[in-house]
């Protein structure tokens, strides 16, 4: 795999984790700290803050740039949360677990690419990864299935997932 290749793994992961902290902005910014699943919601933006840092961080020791659609994905990702909490606390549950499906489908893709070649980036996303499994089924726990056109909404979310990950990787 190239240097080339590896870099835009990680620069579509820090867009990524940029773009979870804006859905869970969103979120919160609706619903507050008193709704169904706030506190939940503050721990999962706090676990990809935490993500996000240390993305930030390899991309600046490894001289890796970031995703000129950041700005894109700073509205983008607060829009999608403060729609789906609007439509209420199962709907900002259905956004995390259709993101972190998407997530996880991705991170594994990437872990089966890049093999054995860069231990230090494998480790992260298999950490990462993990967490976004643990989202995703706390989200289902918490009734995400229940939202209004659960079907519908997810697979929106996931396809729009789909496209900014490849929009991601190259621009």
């Amino acid at each position: 795999m190239s240097r080339r290749d590896r870099d835009s793994m990680l620069r579509v992961d820090q867009a990524g984790e940029y773009g979870a902290t804006r859905i869970y902005a969103g979120q919160l910014a609706v619903m507050g700290d008193r709704a169904p699943h706030s506190a939940t919601i503050a721990g999962m933006a706090q676990q990809e803050a935490g993500h996000r840092a240390r993305l930030d961080a390899l991309m600046a020791q490894r001289r890796v740039r970031p995703t000129a659609l950041q700005p894109l994905w700073h509205f983008a990702g607060y829009a999608l949360g403060a729609a789906t909490a609007l439509i209420g606390p199962e709907a900002a549950m259905a956004c995390t677990a259709a993101v972190e499906e998407e997530i996880d489908r991705h991170y594994s893709q990437q872990l089966d690419a890049l093999g054995e070649e860069d231990p230090e980036f494998g480790a992260m996303i298999t950490e990462f990864r993990d967490d976004e499994r643990e989202h995703r089924e706390t989200a289902l726990a918490a009734g995400a299935e229940r939202a209004p056109a659960f079907p519908l909404l997810s697979g929106a979310i996931r396809l729009g997932c789909r496209v900014a990950i490849g929009l991601s990787k190259r621009i």
